[in-house]
């Protein structure tokens, strides 16, 4: 890998039908889905031709990274799904995700949208800290098992919960984050996501550990949100553990 990838690394979008088998064989190279799981060509070639996003990660003429999104209605206002963001591996850790969030979130302002959303595990302490404290999505809905069983390694056979990441692409909140002056938040509640999750879902003899975690938060989650608290700040301290940190968001 390059030694300054933040540098090395443009974004642009994908129209090609190559840069999207490219963006195939990440998602093996990734997540190690079997075919069931992988997302088709087909289907970004749809994403690109009907409103949605399909953005790469070049370093040189190869594509490390994507973000690929679609237009999504509710409420009476059209809003953009990020469905999915790759990065290899070796390009993990430099920025590269954020780059491409932040590239997502400029090319649909231009569009006139005001909302992306897109779902994320909740025991996924880095990709939680990117979303909430680096980004400033805001979360109010939890789904349990989302896509039903999943055939990634990576999810240690677990049910693939996830929650739903607001980003309101124009509002003082993400702006204020960006320019690097977060807004203080009152925090009412906390909960914790141990640096030890990633151990026990690999580890046959302690999953049921990470079962239990994942039920837990699952319950205190779902409580907090039925009772108007948010999910309006992350923290991770020393040792690696995550914390949602909610509160009220208007």
């Amino acid at each position: 890998m390059n030694e300054s990838p933040q540098t090395a690394i443009h974004i642009q979008s994908l129209t090609s039908l190559e840069h999207f088998e490219r963006c195939v064989v990440l998602q093996l190279e990734v997540w190690g889905y079997s075919d069931g799981d992988v997302i088709p060509r087909r289907v970004f070639v749809v994403a690109q031709r009907i409103g949605g996003q399909v953005l790469g990660a070049f370093d040189g003429d190869t594509i490390v990274g994507f973000a690929m999104s679609l237009p999504g209605y509710r409420d009476g206002k059209p809003y953009l799904h990020s469905h999915m963001l790759a990065v290899l591996p070796q390009y993990r850790n430099s920025g590269i995700g954020r780059r491409l969030k932040l590239a997502q979130r400029d090319e649909a302002i231009a569009r006139g949208f005001e909302l992306m959303e897109w779902t994320f595990d909740p025991l996924e302490i880095r990709n939680s800290h990117l979303n909430i404290s680096r980004l400033g999505v805001i979360v109010r809905r939890y789904q349990a098992d989302f896509y039903g069983p999943s055939s990634s390694p990576l999810q240690g056979g677990l049910p693939t919960d996830r929650l739903y990441a607001e980003w309101w692409l124009r509002s003082g909140r993400v702006t204020d984050l960006l320019r690097g002056e977060p807004q203080p938040q009152q925090i009412l509640e906390r909960i914790t996501v141990p640096h030890t999750i990633y151990q026990w879902k690999q580890d046959p003899q302690q999953r049921s550990l990470a079962q239990t975690l994942q039920s837990n938060n699952r319950a205190a989650l779902e409580s907090a949100f039925k009772r108007g608290l948010a999910v309006v700040g992350y923290e991770r301290d020393a040792q690696g553990n995550g914390n949602f940190l909610l509160g009220l968001w208007k």
